[in-house]
C-alpha cells in the first residue's frame, strides 16, 4: 500500500485532467484494502479503478483509494464452459486479449474499452451488441462500513442499460474486489451483425470468424473511430443512448424523418446519442480545449489544456441544444464529480 498527499489525479483519469486529492492510496492487495478501510473510516472516500468513466471538476478532499488488485484465475469449468476469475484491479482489455488467447468466448465485442475489471460491472458495460451482464456469473465486494465481504449474483447485480446496483442503491456502500465471467471454450455464439463489423471482416474476405479474428475486427473499427486516451483525453462515449417510448418517437420521426433507432422492446427505441450531437453541428467543434472528437461525436476529448469544468460546460451545451432540437434529454454516462 502506497499514500500520497496532495498528489495530482492527472495520470489516473483517462481524460487527463489535473486536479489535487488531499490523499491517494494505491490499493494492491485485500489487506491493504482492509488497513485502509480501517485507517480513513470517518473520511469520505472515492474509489478508483482505471479513472476511465470520470470526469474530474475539482480538486478531491476525500481519500482516494485507487484499487490496484491483480490476479486472474480458473475457478471451474466443464466440456462447454469456463468460469474465470479476475481481479478488480485488472485492465479489461488485457483480460479480454488473455481470454481469447485461452480460446474463451464471450466478451471479445468489448474489445479495446478502457478502464478496469471492476468497474466493469458497475457501469455494465457494453459494445456492438454484448455487455457485461451476458456474461457476468458474480462479482464480489467488500464493505465500506463492516468490511464483510459480499457476493452479488448476476441477478442481484440489477443489470440495466449502462446502469447497476452499484449505481444506485449500493453507490458508495461497497467496493468490488473481483469478478466471476463465464465463458464458453467452444461453439462461441458469435454476434458480427452489430454495426461494422460485418464490413470489416469483408474486408479481409473471412466468412467464419473466430473470436480472435471478431476482436481484431473491433479494435480496427474502434481506433479508427475512437482516440486513444494517451495521445488525447477523453472517456470513450461520454453520453449515454437515450431510450424513448415508440409513441414519443414517433412525433419526432414525423419532424425529422431521418432519425436514426433501434428497435429495442414493443414499446421503445434507442436512439443513437452520436447522430443527434452530429446532427446538431457538434461533431469536431472545439471550444478552446474542450472539443468533439471529429470522427465520433459521442467522445468528449481533452486537447491539453481543458479543465473538468470546461469539458462539463461543453457537455451542458450539447445537452441543451439536443433537448432544444429534438425534445430528447441526453444523459452522461461519465461520472461526474
Amino acid at each position: 500500500m502506497k499514500v500520497y498527499s496532495n498528489v495530482s489525479l492527472k495520470p489516473y483519469n483517462t481524460f487527463g485532467i489535473d486536479v489535487l486529492a488531499k490523499k491517494l492510496v494505491i490499493i494492491d492487495s485485500i489487506d491493504a484494502l482492509k488497513t485502509a478501510l480501517d485507517t480513513y473510516k470517518d473520511e469520505p472516500k472515492l474509489i478508483l479503478g482505471g479513472g476511465s468513466n470520470l470526469l474530474l471538476t475539482q480538486n478531491i478532499e476525500a481519500v482516494v483509494l485507487q484499487i490496484n488488485l491483480k490476479g486472474i484465475s480458473i475457478i471451474k469449468e466443464t466440456e462447454e464452459h469456463v468460469w474465470v476469475a479476475a481481479q478488480a484491479g485488472e485492465n479489461w482489455h488485457d483480460f479480454v486479449l488473455w481470454c481469447i488467447e485461452n480460446e474463451y468466448g464471450g466478451i471479445e465485442n468489448m474489445s479495446l474499452i478502457p478502464g478496469n475489471v471492476g468497474t466493469t460491472p458497475v457501469q455494465n458495460i457494453g459494445a456492438y451488441g454484448v455487455e457485461v451482464q451476458d456474461v457476468l456469473e458474480s462479482c464480489t465486494a467488500i464493505s465500506i462500513d463492516n468490511q464483510e465481504f459480499e457476493t452479488f449474483s448476476n441477478a442481484a447485480c440489477q443489470f440495466g442499460y449502462r446502469e447497476s446496483i452499484f449505481k444506485n442503491e449500493a453507490k458508495n456502500k461497497y467496493i468490488i474486489t473481483s469478478v466471476v465471467f463465464k465463458l464458453t471454450k467452444k461453439n462461441h455464439t458469435l454476434h458480427v451483425a452489430y454495426g461494422d463489423i460485418a464490413l470489416e471482416l469483408q474486408k479481409f474476405a473471412i466468412n467464419t470468424p473466430t473470436i480472435k479474428e471478431v476482436s481484431q475486427a473491433i479494435i480496427n473499427i474502434r481506433k479508427s473511430k475512437l482516440p486513444n486516451p494517451k495521445d488525447l483525453g477523453n472517456s470513450g462515449s461520454f453520453f449515454k443512448n437515450p431510450i424513448i417510448s415508440k409513441a414519443r418517437f414517433s412525433q419526432i420521426q414525423a419532424k425529422f424523418p431521418n432519425i436514426k433507432y433501434f428497435d429495442i422492446s414493443a414499446t421503445e427505441v434507442k436512439v443513437p446519442a452520436g447522430w443527434l450531437i452530429e446532427q446538431a453541428g457538434f461533431k469536431g467543434k472545439r471550444i478552446g480545449d474542450a472539443g468533439v472528437h471529429q470522427n465520433q461525436a459521442l467522445v468528449l476529448v481533452n486537447y491539453g489544456g481543458a479543465s473538468g469544468k470546461d469539458i462539463l460546460e461543453l457537455s451542458q451545451k450539447i445537452q441543451a441544444t439536443i433537448l432544444e432540437t429534438f425534445g430528447i434529454f441526453i444523459e452522461a454516462e461519465v461520472n461526474i464529480l
